[in-house]
């Protein structure tokens, strides 16, 4: 990243030189003296998290305004579900059985990409939350189409190291749930949504509840695998209670493999 422009005034990186030079005396050893933006101590303080907020928002959209990505693809869905090769560790015999997704959201990730390399990596740049399971099957699926991809992982205590197919200088990490949410919608073009657990069912009735309430322009939301989210929602019976509108599912719809979900992206106009 570089500045816009250049100003009089001294740069913080050349303060922080200046620092680093000074007499050893206990007034510049006192936390007191340190540098604002140079003392973790002091930016961890509550007082201080909106702040943290403010930096978490801004690195990510800088970095992504900076790379010219303009708009992306969303993949969203477990961490747990194996590659197919991998099936004797999944951790119980239903993840097995999911594993041809992993291969399904590979192939639609290189789909998707070769549509994106063609605008020079700009438009419907893939994006996972860089993690394993469907996430490293997007990302990979994207390096195998010669393109880059996003991966947006999150502090958690197991499961969210970044995989390794993440465009490095695209893989960024969060504190915030909420700030990594708003990363995930603010230049989706289309969401796709496979099989996973709390999280993946978070991101989807996220992007449901902002689109329902025109809190967010409407953009495709292409659920892959009918019997697993038929058997996990009762759909219908939202709508019979009133708890939902009948137009609300007209939101989403179904579909099985990758071509099927670029077809309907083509359709779409999105592609």
């Amino acid at each position: 990243m570089t500045d816009q422009k250049a100003h009089p005034l001294p740069h913080a990186r050349d303060d922080i030189e200046r620092a680093r030079g000074i007499p050893d005396t206990p007034q510049t050893r006192s936390p007191t003296h340190r540098l604002a933006f140079t003392d973790s101590d002091f930016l961890c303080r509550d007082d201080l998290r909106p702040v943290r907020l403010q930096l978490e928002l801004l690195k990510s959209q800088l970095t992504l305004d900076e790379a010219g990505i303009r708009s992306t693809v969303v993949l969203f869905g477990g961490a747990r579900i194996p590659a197919p090769e991998n099936t004797d560790t999944a951790r119980t015999p239903a993840l097995g059985a999911l594993s041809h997704f992993y291969d399904e959201a590979r192939a639609f990730a290189r789909l998707v990409t070769e549509c994106s390399v063609a605008t020079g990596n700009t438009e419907n740049v893939v994006v996972t939350g860089g993690g394993p399971g469907v996430m490293e099957a997007g990302n990979l699926g994207a390096l195998d189409a010669g393109g880059v991809s996003i991966g947006l992982n999150i502090v958690l205590p197991h499961e969210q190291a970044p995989n390794p197919y993440v465009t490095p200088e695209l893989s960024f990490n969060f504190h915030y749930f909420a700030i990594r949410k708003m990363h995930f919608l603010m230049r989706a073009n289309a969401i796709t949504v496979f099989p996973g657990g709390f999280g993946t069912l978070d991101e989807l009735f996220e992007a449901l509840t902002l689109i329902s309430t025109k809190r967010m322009s409407p953009v495709p939301i292409l659920l892959f695998g009918e019997s697993f989210w038929r058997e996990i929602v009762n759909w219908d019976a939202l709508a019979r209670a009133g708890t939902i509108s009948d137009t609300d599912l007209n939101l989403f719809r179904f579909v099985e493999t990758a071509d099927e979900a670029f077809a309907a992206l083509q359709a779409a106009g999105t592609l």
